[in-house]
């Protein structure tokens, strides 16, 4: 018996890494999954690898190893439409909604005054606007369910401590908590718990593969460490440990919950 048994999780973003590991997580505990991700380059600013067709076909057979059950589809979190779609499609395949991972995301670097008016907004875009639209897309599904549930919306540490070289990334984390804490306030008495989680550095291709972070590493290091030096990286299952427990922990909502070895504190 898993403790999402007879439940549906929709997470954004599942082409690999948090995203992939939370799929598969939930589909171990019993939930069904209706996913998403783009699965494509979705900025040439992007200086990260970024998920493929396949990355997201690997997800979708993962999750279907653990036994659990999936419809997932190749889109963007900016298309509503789209999202609206699929979350129509899931609910009629699964019949309900219980929790959302508000989870797709992109990073760029530069310095806030030589970035280009695509690179901000492209980010600023994806990161607020598009989990915007998920939250659109999947609340009225869940309120008609009726079962209450529970929303976990992924900002970052750069949502809490503003880092050098990431306006739009810190600008778009930060307004991320803002959209956690009025949803929260707007559900809290359908039984809708929203939460926000805040990582570090993550093992992920976003995490440990962007050849630009490790340039800005470089100039402006002291405004990015830990105080975990022999637990520099947090894992996957780090992350998704903090996701599954907040769809369960029954008195936490509004919480902006950290999973940063302390960097947001030093």
């Amino acid at each position: 018996m898993g403790q999402f048994d007879g439940q549906v999780v929709y997470i954004t973003g599942i082409a690999r890494g948090q995203g992939r590991n939370h799929a598969i997580r939930f589909a171990r505990e019993g939930a069904a999954v209706i996913g998403m991700d783009i699965a494509e380059r979705v900025a040439d600013h992007m200086t990260y690898p970024a998920a493929t067709a396949d990355d997201f076909a690997e997800t979708i057979r993962l999750v279907e190893q653990e036994g659990g059950k999936i419809l997932a589809r190749r889109g963007d979190t900016r298309d509503l439409e789209f999202q609206q779609q699929l979350v129509a499609d899931g609910v009629e395949q699964f019949g309900r909604l219980d929790h959302v991972v508000a989870n797709a995301g992109i990073l760029t670097w530069g310095l806030s005054w030589e970035q280009s008016e695509e690179q901000f907004t492209d980010v600023v875009d994806v990161n607020i606007v598009g989990t915007w639209k998920t939250l659109k897309a999947a609340i009225p599904a869940m309120l008609e369910a009726g079962n209450g549930g529970s929303i976990t919306v992924v900002s970052s540490c750069a949502g809490l401590k503003a880092m050098p070289a990431q306006v739009g990334y810190s600008a778009s984390k930060f307004a991320l908590r803002g959209l956690t804490q009025t949803v929260a306030k707007e559900l809290g008495d359908k039984r809708i718990r929203v939460n926000s989680v805040h990582p570090y550095a993550v093992h992920t291709p976003m995490g440990v593969e962007d050849t630009a972070a490790f340039e800005a590493f470089e100039t402006w290091g002291r405004h990015f460490p830990s105080m975990m030096d022999h637990y520099p990286i947090a894992s996957v299952d780090d992350l998704s440990d903090a996701v599954l427990y907040l769809a369960t922990a029954k008195a936490v909502t509004g919480a902006e919950f950290q999973i940063d070895m302390g960097s947001a504190k030093v």
